[in-house]
């Protein structure tokens, strides 16, 4: 039975599994976690579990022995090859023998992973939707949720260590990239013609309501564009993300310079580590500049900002909701073409970005 105690001070681990399994910025916000094991555990190997898909986020991270992934498209196999992958995959967790397995995740496939770990501490957090026999038997001990809705993602995260007598604050996020990715970026800018300091700019996302309007962000292109300091436009190899670039070069010709869909999720990285400035909208790489320290200005519609702000002090958001009332977060059809950043001033965007660079 799960407990909510705390775990002696002498339990030394050898062997640390994280367990988080979502998309490309939430893996990116594990890494305090990662960094307050580090402290706490210097001698630990720290392993994670995570979805291939967002390999790249902690694939250069220099604290992680080891990724074990999970392929979504495992199950477009069939059954039985499905089966056999899962079956693999927990045979390897329980041959690593483990000593302490900490479950980030609510999917019942991570509470399964956690249980048959055979580690004898397994942390998770007690949801509400999972008060039931099996999830308390998965887990040694169950963290409250119950301020979750007051904490930064990054914060609900670093709760999960509250066992271990590990603060929840004073962990920063990190973002890894090797030498090469810088190297090959830097090709890809020569090639491009970049050759002045530059701002990033990533106006997409893979939802249209997190977008700002295509005119504003060519108008904000156009007011930032200068004879010394080069416009780069970046965003996901998307079809939709691309001609919404494509779109946006279409109005203010010859002052920007795309780079979208060129880059691996590290090389991007890379780039925005050298940029003067970033601006984006609530995305992973909004996530990857705040982790990076590069200047980052976030423009945020209706979503939980207390919880996804970028984490980080060199940073400026601007909440739609300042302007105009927004809906709900929890209301938003994610599939509505809805853009409900129109309400930021494209001045007041242009403003902030002159002051960082003015500095």
């Amino acid at each position: 039975m799960a407990t909510s105690s705390s775990i002696p001070a002498s339990f030394a681990p050898r062997k640390i599994l994280l367990i988080k399994l979502r998309h490309h910025g939430d893996m990116l916000l594990t890494t305090p976690v990662i960094e307050a094991l580090r402290q706490r555990y210097p001698q630990a190997a720290v392993d994670v579990l995570l979805y291939k898909e967002t390999l790249p986020m902690l694939q250069a991270h220099p604290h992680i022995r080891q990724l074990r992934f999970i392929d979504r498209k495992w199950k477009n196999e069939g059954t039985l090859a499905h089966l056999r992958h899962e079956a693999a995959l927990l045979k390897a967790i329980r041959q690593e023998g483990y000593d302490l397995v900490i479950n980030l995740a609510d999917q019942w496939r991570s509470a399964i992973i956690t249980a048959l770990s055979g580690a004898p501490v397994r942390i998770g957090f007690a949801y509400n939707k999972r008060r039931n026999a099996f999830w308390q038997r998965a887990h040694t001990h169950l963290v409250s949720t119950s301020n979750h809705s007051q904490l930064h993602t990054v914060e609900q995260n670093l709760a999960a260590l509250q066992p271990l007598n590990i603060p929840f604050s004073g962990f920063p996020a990190a973002m890894h990239y090797s030498e090469s990715d810088w190297s090959h970026t830097q090709t890809v800018l020569a090639q491009s013609k970049v050759t002045r300091p530059y701002i990033v700019i990533q106006p997409t996302s893979r939802w249209i309501f997190k977008c700002w309007e295509d005119d504003k962000v060519a108008g904000l292109i156009a007011a930032l564009a200068s004879e010394q300091i080069d416009i780069v436009l970046t965003a996901a190899p998307d079809k939709k993300e691309l001609a919404m670039i494509d779109h946006i070069l279409s109005l203010c010709p010859g002052k920007a310079i795309s780079l979208a869909g060129k880059l691996s999720l590290p090389q991007l990285a890379s780039l925005i580590d050298h940029a003067r400035l970033f601006i984006g909208v609530d995305s992973a790489p909004m996530h990857m500049a705040a982790a990076l320290d590069t200047p980052c200005i976030a423009l945020f519609g209706p979503t939980k900002l207390k919880q996804w702000r970028p984490w980080g002090d060199n940073n400026q958001v601007i909440w739609a909701g300042d302007y105009a009332p927004l809906p709900s977060p929890d209301s938003i059809n994610t599939r509505t073409e809805t853009r409900y950043l129109s309400a930021i001033p494209l001045d007041d965007v242009v403003k902030a970005a002159r002051n960082y660079l003015d500095e």
